[in-house]
């Protein structure tokens, strides 16, 4: 839609005025309003879309219909559970789609507009063409417009671009949506909202990133693409070969709804993706926002957590401590007169400038030049009317060489925790040149304490085998000071990057070390790079504009619901109440994820891999698939289904082992061995001693049911009286079917003493059985894993 100004001209706004009611109703009611942006979370209608009108789903009506046809109507069951699964997913994901939209709320920032000569903060939906936005430091663009005033303001453009550089804009350039304000501060005219903008034309991929990759859910993904190309065709060529065979085109028809029924793996992506989604709601919670779930895995695999110092380590309440004088003649109030200069005229309000703002007053100095803060100079400076031109900020970035006896000033502060900053006095200000001729002639001390339960935060993740970086703007010696205080290990390892060469080996530089001090935006990337490379799986936490890189470059990113708009807009999780301690709980959830579907996967594969194996030897066979779709319900009810659900949420909180496929492997393939080696045991007495179908098919139920029921326990260790509760439940509830239902489900009765003369001695071999063909094939898995990791080093 091509917008025009008809009550509202562009050129008439005031920077101060902004737009009036009338005109924003005026607005609104043309349609130039802005739009909200795109949910967290997937719709009610996408929710049941996408889990009704599943593959699965769709096979399993094809198999009802072909039953229907046969008139065998009690066969149908198995729809019954196909449709308590799918209505399990849509309520368990809606209720945790609730909690989440909650959680968004609560993190969502808001825009300061002027309206009426007022600055009225509203949300980014309910900004309309032709309002004027005050932005700061920090702050993300959220529609495109142009710059009406600027006090220094630094752009950076890389999601539109790629390029990493700040661009400097004045009144009149151009302001990208989906860009973010690295420096100074200002005012923009919006010039387009809605699809307009630029963001808008992005795809979400673009705007934020890829999403993150699930290595749970990708394998399984595979697996269940294998089977897509298994399932059908095996199906069909099964019900040819027992149509021709001449067993009768109903049991055809009931033997390969059965065998096809046994190879879908019905619940396990369902079980998989309401895991992570009840999940995001327990975290919610926790004050806990999740923007990507499978982010939660990739956490749980984290063993490097690169964090900053404030914030994390740190409560990040600043405070004012001193001044004190280097320079002959200068007084403490005098720097401190400087220190604040500065601070108002530029508006910066990170920490720093807070702390100053805080305990000082305005000193009100005409301004004529102002560099605003940015995080890859480390100084802010002004130059005034009537006075010199002044720099506040890192020693480090305004001096090249610094005298001894600034240096011992410098470290004896830092060593006590301080953050030292240095005032100095220079004959040229300009921000895209170095500083000419700067003279020391003060310190400014900032104080900072350590959370209360820092110290336990740390402890907890090294004894989870996660190491601790800390990647600070601040100094070396102060930040490794407070590391190691806060008990994080090897804090006394520590480097000032401002030192680090371009061409600097950054794989040595981030191993060697803990703490990593005065790093510049550009350092926090290449050294996250650098672990990545290492084989490292790296979460960054970060606040603030300085770590958008690194959050971009890290496996998983962290952002403080108190830190820039510009951070939350692209981490994985946002801590609603900037509390680090929440990391745990973040940590715990992914590791249940993980271990609780690696059980529950290979409870799901062993009727996978029984079915598909059965399916190939039956078409051989001159008889009928052993079972009929009904006699499968107990067992992928009892066995599977349900214990299924309950394993998935139980806590699990150990270390994960990456490991997926060995670890169902050692659970399922020889429960599937098992269960096939006795069903062809079974036909063969069956075909030599002349027993009925219906007898060898009850048979194979409980063979069946009893090697699952090992594998369930099996799954359930360690065991607790809950888990083992549930183990004798649904065992009890097998036996239940067998002797009351046995009609129902076509199997002959519990009383017939001929049944029990075969299952016994056959259930009584099996388990021994099991066991070891469970220690061979661990056994093998484990030498393959070993000859692999061979290869791997000798490469």
């Amino acid at each position: 839609m091509l917008i025009t100004m008809a009550e509202v001209k562009l050129t008439e706004i005031s920077a101060d005025h902004g737009l009036s009611d009338d005109q924003v109703t005026h607005q609104i009611q043309t349609g130039n309003k802005n739009t909200a942006e795109q949910s967290l979370t997937r719709s009610v209608k996408e929710i049941f879309r996408d889990n009704i009108f599943a593959l699965f789903n769709l096979i399993n009506v094809i198999l009802g219909a072909l039953v229907f046809y046969t008139g065998s109507y009690k066969n149908l069951l198995f729809l019954g559970i196909a449709f308590f699964n799918t209505a399990i997913g849509i309520i368990q994901e809606i209720r945790s789609k609730r909690q989440v939209d909650k959680m968004v709320l609560l993190a969502e920032g808001k825009i300061n507009v002027i309206r009426n000569s007022k600055t009225v903060a509203v949300h980014s939906e309910d900004i309309v063409l032709g309002d004027v936005i005050s932005l700061g430091r920090g702050d993300q663009i959220p529609v495109d417009g142009r710059v009406l005033e600027s006090r220094g303001m630094e752009v950076d453009e890389s999601p539109i671009t790629g390029e990493s550089e700040t661009i400097l804009k004045n009144s009149d350039d151009q302001l990208t949506s989906g860009t973010f304000l690295v420096g100074g501060s200002g005012k923009m005219l919006v010039t387009k909202v809605g699809a307009d903008t630029f963001v808008n034309h992005l795809s979400n991929e673009a705007k934020q990133g890829e999403d993150t990759s699930s290595i749970l859910l990708n394998t399984i993904n595979r697996i269940i693409k294998v089977l897509t190309y298994v399932i059908i065709p095996l199906g069909i060529i099964l019900f040819v070969a027992k149509l021709y065979g001449g067993t009768g085109i109903n049991r055809a028809i009931l033997g390969s709804v059965a065998a096809m029924i046994g190879m879908i793996p019905e619940g396990l992506v369902l079980l998989t993706s309401m895991t992570l989604a009840v999940s995001a709601m327990h975290l919610a919670r926790k004050n806990t926002l999740v923007r990507d779930l499978p982010a939660i895995e990739t956490l749980a695999r984290v063993d490097v957590i690169c964090l900053d110092k404030t914030g994390t380590i740190t409560s990040g309440d600043l405070k004012f401590v001193d001044a004190i004088p280097v320079m002959a003649g200068i007084t403490s109030d005098q720097l401190k007169q400087i220190a604040a200069g500065i601070t108002y005229s530029t508006g910066d309000n990170n920490e720093t400038a807070r702390a100053i703002t805080d305990a000082i007053e305005n000193p009100k100095w005409p301004v004529k030049t102002i560099v605003p803060f940015s995080s890859e100079r480390k100084w802010s400076g002004g130059q005034f009317e009537d006075r010199d031109q002044y720099v506040f900020g890192a020693p480090q970035f305004i001096f090249k060489n610094l005298t001894a006896s600034v240096k011992e000033q410098i470290t004896s502060n830092a060593k006590k925790g301080y953050r030292v900053l240095a005032i100095a006095k220079v004959d040229d200000l300009k921000p895209d040149q170095p500083l000419r001729n700067p003279q020391m002639m003060g310190l400014v001390l900032i104080s900072d304490v350590i959370r209360p339960n820092a110290a336990n935060t740390f402890q907890y993740f090294r004894n989870q085998g996660v190491n601790i970086k800390v990647i600070s703007g601040d100094d070396p010696t102060t930040v490794a000071t407070i590391a190691q205080t806060a008990t994080i290990k090897d804090a006394q390892n520590a480097i000032d990057m401002s030192t680090v060469k371009e061409n600097a080996d950054f794989g040595k530089i981030a191993q060697e070390n803990t703490v990593f001090g005065r790093v510049t935006p550009d350092q926090k990337k290449r050294l996250i790079s650098a672990l990545q490379e290492q084989k490292h799986t790296v979460a960054m936490t970060g606040d603030g504009v300085n770590d958008l890189l690194a959050l971009r470059q890290a496996d998983c990113g962290i952002a403080m619901a108190s830190g820039s708009e510009s951070t939350k807009s692209i981490a994985d999780f946002v801590l609603i109440n900037s509390n680090f301690d929440a990391m745990i709980d973040v940590l715990k959830e992914g590791r249940r994820v993980i271990n609780n579907i690696e059980r529950v996967a290979s409870m799901y594969l062993i009727k996978t891999m029984y079915s598909v194996a059965l399916s190939f030897i039956f078409l051989f066979l001159a008889v009928g698939y052993p079972f009929e779709p009904i006699q499968l319900t107990p067992i992928t009810s009892l066995m599977v289904g349900i214990p299924s659900f309950f394993l998935a949420l139980e806590p699990n909180f150990s270390r994960i082992t990456n490991q997926f496929m060995k670890q169902v492997l050692i659970v399922s393939t020889p429960a599937a061995i098992c269960i096939v080696g006795y069903i062809i045991v079974i036909e063969i007495m069956g075909s030599l001693f002349g027993m009925r179908y219906e007898f060898t098919s009850t048979l194979c139920v409980l063979l069946t049911g009893a090697i699952c029921w090992f594998a369930l326990v099996m799954v359930s260790r360690p065991l607790n009286r809950l888990k083992a509760g549930m183990d004798l439940l649904v065992l009890a509830a097998f036996f239940a079917i067998i002797i009351f239902f046995n009609d129902v489900f076509s199997l002959v009765s519990f009383f017939d003493k001929d049944i029990w003369l075969y299952a016994v001695p056959l259930i009584a071999s099996a388990y021994p059985l099991y066991m070891f063909l469970q220690g061979v094939i661990s056994t093998f898995l484990t030498q393959r894993e070993k000859r692999k990791q061979k290869r791997l080093k000798a490469k």
